[in-house]
């Protein structure tokens, strides 16, 4: 199954001994604090802010503060929250650990048997004898004071144990009374929904293989009217990209919680003797406002050896520039056309393999197409690097059509449950990368197709859901078990191949998590490129995700996935809040729309280290219609914001917006720009400040404001703030 390094982090502190039998860990603004003589093992009794340099004697006062009394009509000892609550302790809600061994076995009760606590971590190991487990719960409070959380279960008893659930708990203040999920579908992931927490569970399940569009990438909770800027709000992600689980319970006993993990299917995950599993990690982050629990995450993942540190390249796709269509002559012009506006990196999407012509043919033959490709790729290859941009290329390594030499000849490969093919989704069934034949012929493919040509970047598609994913007819539940060999196949890819960068893109955004994200270097945000539609979807994105492994691309103006047409300017502003690119042919493109989009392609270019390593802003605002989001640098030492107006104001001209996040006492120039980064003209603009050598201090323009131009429906500015 699944083991783990005995430390708790390779990069914590030395141990030491706990505070009496309280440990506080502190890191980036985040205490929590476990107390250690609960019963019948610990639990946090606090998590959030910062409770400064504790003292031994006021710790331990909290955590007996936190205990509960007995109550008329309850159990003589009332159950509390711990890390790994049962039924078998008296917990009568959402457990942490569920299993049997062939039907019997059921009860779990765990106690304490030894603790490690560091300055920001603690392991605790627990033990069920009669039961035949050993249990380990693993917190860390990591940079930017993101908690971790993982559960690894292992089985000491003679027979085999069949795990039903796996989940780590996280307490919430009893005052967080309003949810904030998401949900969406292909073209609109991630909309955000609301309603009050009250007593039972909010369950969110993903059954789909992977999270999925209409999954939810964060749970929150918080006090009721919490906003990006302002209210108390609690949220966790499950770091995991296959079947999984989020919840929020409130109970009568006075405990309200999230909890998570993976959501295992029937018999899925069974444990021999001395084989364990671990859970997913929990991750959980905490803010006064939203925009303050995104940065937990994104200084989370940015403090990982792995995250990526170059500068963004600059992307052009080809897939809405010319689908299926590859002809070298065109495929060439558009590489020369991306290479005068700035592009950094060229990449063939779909249609470069064997007898792939349209989406229900060949895939799963992964070898260039040669009645369309005679000499392979490398005219264009060739011809793209010596334009000096990297070259990517699109595979689909765990999809197959059944009109494929590979499913003919290897039907066995095939994920089923039953005799007959699950339900087939565009025109494709999912390779099981669990079976080793499977996983050897996409390895050996792949690792040969990188060694052939100069390619420095995969994006790696997943086109549809898994549906009855079994090993075959009658077979096992292989989910869990394929997600973590795509998981060890990108990693041997990178690991052969030195410098290769990974996309994460499934149908647009339904593989969206921070575990996928560990092993790759972006994800492809959503297919829908509608400027309108991707206001929100980026917006609740980057809840968990990095704006710089979040690929936002222009579009063209006649958008494909909703019909819109929209300008570039609004295209631009919104895509500069991500790692850029062009979703377009370019080569259609007049001589003046070619300035335009180099001109936004240069302003990508020097935003992005902001964008890299600032800080989100998403101010709250009271009309529908208007839209104000930034990035802060990390030293507050610059920023820009975009005033985006989507749709007619009450008001006209609008009120002043705020522009927050920077350093109180310092002067800061405001600018209004266009893309090349010129301050736009009277005739552009007529708006006062705008052409007035306008200086303002960080409080002023987060209190006050100024006021943003008229503008008309589905239009954006940016705005440039620098020292003055």
């Amino acid at each position: 199954m699944f083991a783990f390094d005995d430390d708790v982090s390779q990069a914590q502190s030395t141990p030491t001994a706990p505070v009496g039998d309280v440990a506080h860990l502190r890191s980036g603004g985040t205490s929590v604090v476990v107390d250690l003589a609960a019963q019948p093992h610990p639990a946090i009794v606090h998590w959030g802010e910062d409770l400064g340099d504790a003292s031994e004697r006021t710790l331990q006062s909290l955590a007996i503060a936190a205990r509960q009394q007995r109550v008329s009509g309850g159990l003589d000892t009332t159950a509390r929250l711990t890390l790994a609550p049962t039924e078998a302790s008296g917990w009568l809600a959402t457990p942490a650990v569920e299993g049997h061994r062939d039907g019997r076995g059921a009860s779990a009760l765990f106690t304490l048997r030894d603790t490690v606590v560091n300055a920001d971590a603690v392991r605790v190991d627990l033990a069920d004898d009669e039961a035949g487990l050993a249990l380990r719960v693993d917190l860390s409070v990591a940079a930017g004071g993101l908690l971790r959380s993982r559960l690894t279960l292992r089985n000491t008893g003679s027979t085999p144990y069949t795990v039903q659930t796996l989940q780590a708990m996280l307490p919430l203040p009893w005052d967080a009374a309003e949810i904030l999920d998401t949900t969406g579908r292909h073209l609109r992931e991630r909309s955000a929904q609301r309603h009050d927490l009250t007593f039972g569970s909010h369950v969110r399940e993903s059954r789909r293989g992977r999270p999925g569009a209409d999954a939810t990438l964060l749970l929150a909770a918080g006090r009721p009217g919490f906003g990006f800027e302002h209210g108390r709000v609690h949220g966790a992600h499950v770091a995991w990209s296959g079947n999984q689980r989020l919840l929020a319970e409130r109970t009568p006993t006075g405990d309200v919680f999230l909890a998570g993990g993976e959501l295992y299917g029937p018999g899925e995950i069974i444990l021999a003797p001395g084989e364990e599993i671990a859970s997913p990690e929990l991750l959980g982050s905490w803010g006064d406002g939203l925009d303050q629990l995104a940065a937990r995450f994104h200084a989370g993942m940015r403090a990982r050896p792995q995250h990526p540190r170059r500068p963004r390249p600059v992307t052009l796709n080809t897939w809405e520039a010319v689908y299926f269509d590859h002809s070298l002559e065109k495929l060439l012009a558009l590489a020369d056309r991306a290479a005068a506006l700035g592009v950094e990196r060229y990449v063939l999407d779909d249609g470069w393999f064997r007898l792939r012509r349209d989406d229900t043919v060949g895939l799963g033959d992964w070898y260039v197409d040669d009645t369309v490709w005679p000499e392979g790729l490398h005219p264009l290859a060739d011809h793209v690097v010596a334009r000096g941009m990297e070259f990517g290329l699109w595979f689909e390594p765990e999809m197959v059509n059944p009109d494929s030499d590979l499913a003919r000849q290897h039907p066995e490969w095939l994920f089923r449950g039953r005799a007959e093919l699950p339900p087939s989704a565009r025109q494709q069934q999912v390779l099981n990368l669990a079976h080793p034949g499977a996983y050897d012929y996409i390895s050996e493919r792949i690792h040969a197709i990188l060694a052939e040509y100069p390619i420095a970047y995969i994006k790696w598609d997943h086109n549809r859901d898994l549906v009855d994913a079994a090993s075959g007819p009658g077979g096992a539940r292989q989910v869990h078990a394929h997600t973590l060999a795509v998981y060890r196949l990108i990693d041997e890819l990178k690991a052969a191949h030195p410098g290769l960068e990974i996309e994460s893109c499934a149908s647009g955004g339904a593989r969206t998590d921070l575990g996928i994200l560990d092993h790759t270097d972006r994800i492809w945000t959503s297919d829908c490129l509608d400027p309108v539609e991707r206001l929100e979807i980026q917006r609740y994105t980057a809840l968990v995700v990095p704006p710089e492994m979040m690929g936002m691309h222009l579009t063209t103006p006649h958008v494909h996935s909703t019909g819109r047409t929209v300008s570039l300017a609004l295209s631009g502003a919104v895509a500069l809040f991500g790692h850029f690119g062009i979703e377009w042919d370019v080569t259609t493109i007049s001589d003046a729309d070619a300035v335009a989009v180099a001109e936004w392609v240069a302003l990508a270019k020097r935003v992005r280290p902001l964008v890299a390593t600032g800080r989100l802003v998403n101010v709250d605002v009271t009309d529908p219609g208007l839209d104000v989001r930034g990035v802060v640098g990390a030293d507050r030492d610059a920023a820009f914001f975009t005033i985006t107006q989507t749709q007619t104001l009450i008001s006209s001209p609008a009120g002043r917006v705020r522009l927050p996040g920077l350093d109180d006492a310092t002067e800061y120039r405001v600018r209004l720009i266009t893309p090349g980064g010129l301050v736009q003209t009277p005739a552009q603009s007529p708006l006062d400040w705008a052409h007035h050598d306008t200086v303002l201090t960080g409080r002023q323009l987060a209190v006050t404001g100024v006021r943003p131009p008229v503008q008309n429906p589905q239009q954006a500015v940016v705005v440039e703030i620098t020292p003055a």
